[in-house]
């Protein structure tokens, strides 16, 4: 009966060291962000600058614009796909990338950003206009258009150049605006569960924009980020507790 017991704990050991050898996160540590339910265990979310962030989800991690030095993230999992969302250095920069990047990492980007792309990683970019989809390990990733529209801004981010991304993964739908301001397409939204939304003058959103996005599109989460120097109480406030929307203010500037 002992002999039984210990065989069934060695092959239930075993069985489980296989389970684990198989994700892509084997022997790399979890994050310790927010973690948010799905229909497929926790996703994990992680500020670590600005613009720069990342998510693990089911086994796999999604570095989002990845920037300033490989020694940002020291002791976080390795990146299975890096999403770039724009040309400028606060979403892009070819050395951070070859320092984090594996053989394996799938990067997206618009095609606008591949010619800042090292040579020695651009066999692994998929590029994706506005509107285009990829399944990248069970996850959809929709690239969303990210561009202004108020006068004196429009220099900034032409319509077409930049992505925001739509992600659908363990049945929650995961909204990142890219650099832009409050859209028709943005507003246009249904269903958004978390949303990272950037708040920063002259380049993208006001807080009033900001809000006003919220409040129309209505995402259960809302994530204000890439929002150095705005007031992100008063968004909170101007969003209001009404529509049961959870406004998340994280520290982006560590």
């Amino acid at each position: 009966m002992v002999h039984m017991k210990i065989t069934q704990l060695v092959g239930l050991f075993i069985i489980g060291a296989a389970l684990l050898m198989g994700s892509p996160c084997y022997g790399q540590s979890l994050l310790d962000g927010d973690r948010i339910p799905t229909g497929k265990g926790d996703l994990i979310i992680q500020p670590i600058n600005h613009a720069t962030f990342i998510m693990q989800w089911d086994g796999h991690v999604i570095y989002v614009d990845p920037v300033g030095g490989a020694k940002k993230f020291e002791g976080k999992p390795k990146p299975n796909i890096i999403l770039l969302t724009d040309i400028h250095g606060d979403h892009l920069n070819g050395d951070t990338l070859l320092g984090v990047a594996q053989d394996s990492t799938v990067i997206l980007s618009p095609p606008a950003v591949l010619t800042q792309i090292p040579a020695k990683l651009k066999a692994q970019v998929t590029t994706l206009t506005n509107l285009q989809t990829k399944t990248v390990a069970s996850i959809s990733f929709e690239a969303m258009p990210a561009y202004n529209t108020t006068a004196g801004r429009t220099q900034f981010h032409a319509k077409g150049r930049g992505n925001g991304y739509l992600l659908t993964l363990g049945g929650k739908r995961v909204y990142i605006s890219g650099d832009t301001e409050d859209i028709p397409e943005m507003l246009a939204l249904k269903n958004i569960d978390v949303a990272f939304l950037c708040v920063n003058l002259p380049y993208t959103m006001t807080v009033d924009q900001a809000a006003n996005a919220v409040r129309t599109f209505k995402p259960k989460i809302v994530y204000p980020y890439h929002s150095r120097g705005s007031d992100l109480d008063k968004l909170k406030k101007l969003v209001g507790n009404d529509l049961g929307v959870d406004v998340r203010l994280r520290n982006w500037y560590p």
